[in-house]
């Protein structure tokens, strides 16, 4: 703990296991479950959490690594940015691996996890457009067993987790097909998205699905757009659009997540400047996935 900190933990626990932790939460109802500490210590630091506890996740191997399981990818919470931006992890899911690569200077990746990305919720969060556009789900376990629910609703605080609960894996389909991830900062090199755009080809289903990261406390996802650009493309063939459509794309998508005020006012020049950033990424992030 920092020195600068308010108050510090009156208790450390690190668990070797998932039931271990599970246990000690459930002992201790007010400690907070740490694993890169790249958010919470932030919060700690600026005096705005003061936890009565810690239960340290970083010795629960796992966590730390990912399987396959029908389908799907089950990713362990305590995979690092690091760990998922490599060749193998990009191989299957592209997106995700894109996401984690642009989390931040080389000393985030190496710590910031994957399930702490999720937990902590914060709007500039880089995975959690990607994991709304791939609709993963998440495997809580607590003293009351396992359940799973969809990242979207945690995010949404429609499922919230219960005291003793914690987020062991996200569940994430392989769909085998193109995936984008883009974002815009305010500055070059690592740094908080200012917008960000996840784009998933679904040809399965003949689908395209999108989420739009950092403009709003959890990812949009624009449906009409998702369907209606999806009618256009042709599945059977080279799924090539015209760049008319790509940029009447970029628009739906813009326009959905940040809708024209009421009556005669005008959108102030930076929330204007936001929408045609989220445009020009969601019209370039289509064109990418189509090629």
């Amino acid at each position: 703990m920092t020195t600068h900190a308010p108050q510090t933990a009156q208790s450390v626990t690190l668990p070797a296991s998932l039931d271990e932790a599970v246990a000690a939460l459930t002992a201790m109802p007010a400690a907070v479950p740490v694993a890169g500490g790249t958010d919470l210590m932030a919060a700690v630091n600026k005096g705005q959490l003061r936890p009565a506890g810690l239960v340290g996740l970083g010795r629960i191997n796992e966590i730390r690594g990912w399987q396959y399981q029908d389908g799907h990818a089950l990713l362990g919470a305590g995979l690092t940015h690091a760990r998922m931006g490599r060749p193998d992890f990009a191989a299957l899911i592209p997106a995700l691996a894109a996401a984690a690569r642009a989390a931040g200077p080389p000393q985030i990746r190496n710590a910031g996890t994957l399930g702490g990305n999720v937990v902590s919720a914060a709007p500039t969060g880089d995975s959690l457009p990607v994991l709304a556009a791939l609709e993963a789900d998440l495997v809580v376990m607590g003293p009351l067993g396992t359940r799973e629910i969809p990242v979207s609703h945690l995010l949404a605080g429609r499922d919230l987790l219960a005291p003793g609960e914690l987020v062991a894996f996200v569940r994430v389909p392989l769909l085998h097909a193109p995936q984008v991830f883009l974002k815009a900062t305010g500055r070059t090199g690592p740094a908080r998205a200012s917008a960000s755009v996840a784009v998933v080809l679904d040809p399965a289903r003949r689908g395209v699905r999108c989420a739009v990261g950092a403009i709003a406390p959890m990812p949009l996802r624009p449906l009409e757009a998702e369907h209606w650009i999806a009618s256009l493309v042709d599945w059977d063939g080279d799924r090539g659009l015209a760049p008319e459509a790509l940029t009447a794309f970029g628009e739906y998508v813009a326009a959905a997540c940040i809708p024209d005020p009421p009556g005669d006012e005008q959108l102030p020049p930076a929330v204007l400047h936001l929408r045609r950033t989220v445009a020009a990424l969601a019209r370039r992030a289509l064109g990418r996935a189509l090629s």
